[in-house]
Order: structure tokens, then C-alpha cells, then sequence
């Protein structure tokens, strides 16, 4: 640690940081009555300061939150325009386009150079190839175009897996992306007569996240189901009991077989529906199972916030076993009966404290941030 500033005035590094701290205390109040909960009014006790600390609510910002989104902004009147179009896309879907566009590349020429050796229906060497690559990447599986040798086979292989991890790991996490934008709009939507302001779609959005999420994917899988049987209901001149079956067969990637796309058109069309519509389905299911958990975790946390405190408990949440128990002891053990954090997260995050606890007062204070950081340097 570098003490030369203090020793050239003749301080005591020690006691400059304890002045310092000291002072911070001194002028906290106005601080901490920013974000916290306002009280009623009491005539008769004034409120401990160290009580009102844990009501805070405030946290570190979201990456990626946009404000114009939910006050209705134009963000382009407020952040210069990018040249190019792909930097105004957000980085975690131009990664997913950029993915597909690969894997979806590389299939297609790998296919196009041995579509002789696939067997089948073929239309056009090149719409066939991306066709065959959908088809496969999906898990859909049709059996219209089939592998016909061992190197086909062994290239399918190859990419149904890479295809799978494809739309596991990339693609839902695009359309999530997706579905999370369209909530502010389904929330206005859900309360157009009530007007809600930034703050209240913020509280909105907390509360019921996942549940919109569910919203926002059924409706968007109920105009594939309409889109797709339509389509090939005129296109396909399948009726409406063979296109529905063949729709259900498609999103589900049963891929029977006996009913798929045999025109140009069709199979133009399936490039893109195939692949959304199989993606929506397991982010919808994906979110039904998360909306689930969330039910699970509220009746726990209500439960836990209902349920009477015992001289066990009480106990328990003695940490430092001084026979009486704070604010922050009583806060950490209900966390801990919520299933929100563990004691090693708390060991974790106490290891970080100490290691910026750099006076050992038990407090942290912008001294002992600019030490602990002079220290690593």
C-alpha cells in the first residue's frame, strides 16, 4: 500500500481513514432517504437510522434496459445512428444471426455437393440443401429427403447435433430476447384503460415477468398454428384435418412424414416457419416449467413470511450467538428459509467484504475502496 501522501503531512493513514468514515455517518442521512420506503409519520419516537438502511431498494442498473422503450421514446432521436445495420441490433441477437447464417452456410453447401446421395423429392439443389438443413437441425425429420450413402449419413450425424445445440443454446435464447421486448407492448395492451407510467410497467414486469412471457408465446404459437395451416390448406391443397395434423406434427418435430411440404413454394416457406415455430414451442414449455418453479418459490416465500417465529429460529438466526438478533441476522436467515441464498453464497460474499475491509472497522467507506484497489495495483 502506498502511504506516502499521508506521511508527508504527518498523518496517520489509520486515522484519516477513521475521519473520513466518521464524516460519511455524519452526512448519511440525507443519502439513505433516497430509494427508501417512506413511513407514516410518528409524533411519539423518532426512526432508527440503522432500521431505515435495509429498506433500501436500490441495485445496479440493467445492461440492458431501455428506457425509451417504456416511456415511449424515440431512442434514435436520442442516440446517434449507426452506419451499419447490424450495430443496431442488440449483441445478443446479432450473435444469433450470425450463428444461424453460418451453420445454415456451411450445411448448404455440404448438402448441395451430395444431394446426389440424398434420396427423395428434390425441387432445386439449393432450396432442398437449406430445406434438408432445417429439417435436420429442427429434429423434425420428415423422411422426404433422406441420406442414401455412409458419408451422407455420417454428415447428417454431425449436423443434427451441432444443429440441436444450435437452437438449445442460440436460437431461444434470441427468441427470449424477443418475447422479453414484446411484454412492455402486451402490458400496455392488457391495461390501455388504466394508463400505467414507467414505474408501474417496471413493477408490472417484476411481479409477473415469466407469466407475460407465457402470454406473449401462446399468442404468437396460436398465428403459427393459424399461418401454417392455411398455408398448406391453399398452397399445399391439403384439407383442413391433413394440414392441421401436418402443423401439429411439424411444431411437436414428430415428423411422421406421410404429409410435408412437396412444392417450391411449400418448401420456401418451411425454411422459415420450421424454424420458428419449433423454437416457440420449446421456449413456451420452457417457460410454463419456469412459471411453475415461481409458484413454487412464492407459496415457499409466503409460507416463510407467515408462519410463526420460535425460539429455535430465533436461535438460529443468532449468528454471532450475542443472545439477541439484528435486523441483518433476522434478514439473511429468513433468506436463507426462502431458498434465495445459501450459506456459501454468504461465505462468498463475506470473503469479499473482508477483503476490502482493508482498517478491519467492520464498515466499508470510500478509504477503504481506494486502498483495497491501491493494494491490488
Amino acid at each position: 500500500m502506498n502511504f506516502e501522501p499521508f506521511l508527508e503531512t504527518g498523518e496517520d493513514p489509520t486515522e484519516s481513514c477513521n475521519s473520513a468514515h466518521l464524516e460519511l455517518f455524519s452526512n448519511g442521512d440525507e443519502y439513505l432517504s433516497i430509494g427508501l420506503l417512506n413511513p407514516k409519520p410518528q409524533t411519539d419516537h423518532k426512526p432508527d437510522p440503522k432500521r431505515r438502511r435495509f429498506r433500501r431498494c436500490r441495485s445496479a442498473p440493467l445492461a440492458e434496459f431501455i428506457p425509451g422503450e417504456i416511456n415511449g421514446t424515440n431512442e434514435s432521436q436520442m442516440l446517434p445512428r449507426s452506419e451499419s445495420i447490424l450495430d443496431n441490433i442488440h449483441p445478443n441477437f446479432r450473435r444469433v444471426i450470425i450463428y444461424l447464417i453460418f451453420y445454415l452456410a456451411i450445411g448448404t453447401i455440404c448438402f448441395y455437393f451430395v444431394m446426389d446421395q440424398i434420396k427423395g423429392e428434390k425441387i432445386n439443389g439449393v432450396l432442398d440443401s437449406v430445406y434438408f438443413c432445417i429439417v435436420t437441425m429442427t429434429t423434425v425429420g420428415y423422411g422426404d429427403l433422406v441420406p442414401n450413402s455412409a458419408a451422407t449419413k455420417l454428415l447428417a450425424c454431425a449436423f443434427v447435433f451441432s444443429g440441436m445445440a444450435l437452437v438449445g443454446l442460440t436460437l431461444s435464447r434470441g427468441a427470449d430476447y424477443i418475447v422479453e421486448k414484446q411484454e412492455i407492448l402486451l402490458i400496455k395492451a392488457l391495461h390501455m384503460r388504466q394508463k400505467l407510467g414507467p414505474t408501474e410497467i417496471l413493477k408490472e414486469l417484476e411481479t409477473n415477468k415469466v407469466r407475460y412471457k407465457c402470454f406473449t408465446m401462446m399468442a404468437v404459437l396460436v398465428l403459427l398454428f393459424f399461418v401454417g395451416t392455411v398455408f398448406l390448406a391453399t398452397i399445399e391443397k391439403l384439407d383442413f384435418v391433413d394440414a392441421l395434423y401436418c402443423v401439429c406434427s411439424t411444431i411437436t418435430t414428430l415428423g411422421y412424414g406421410d404429409k410435408s411440404f412437396s412444392t417450391k413454394a411449400g418448401r420456401v416457406f418451411a425454411i422459415f416457419w420450421i424454424l420458428t415455430s419449433t423454437i416457440c414451442l420449446a421456449q413456451f414449455l420452457c417457460y410454463i416449467a419456469e412459471l411453475n418453479t415461481e409458484s413454487r418459490q412464492k407459496a415457499l416465500v409466503t409460507y416463510v413470511l407467515t408462519k410463526k417465529m420460535t425460539n429455535v429460529d430465533l436461535e438460529a438466526a443468532d449468528v454471532d450467538e450475542n443472545g439477541i438478533v439484528g435486523a441483518a441476522e433476522f434478514i439473511i436467515y429468513k433468506l436463507k428459509e426462502m431458498g434465495k441464498i445459501n450459506q456459501e453464497d454468504i461465505s462468498l460474499l463475506m470473503e469479499e467484504f473482508e477483503n476490502l475491509d482493508v482498517d478491519q472497522s467492520g464498515t466499508l467507506s470510500t478509504c477503504d475502496l481506494s486502498l483495497a484497489q491501491s493494494g491490488q495495483t
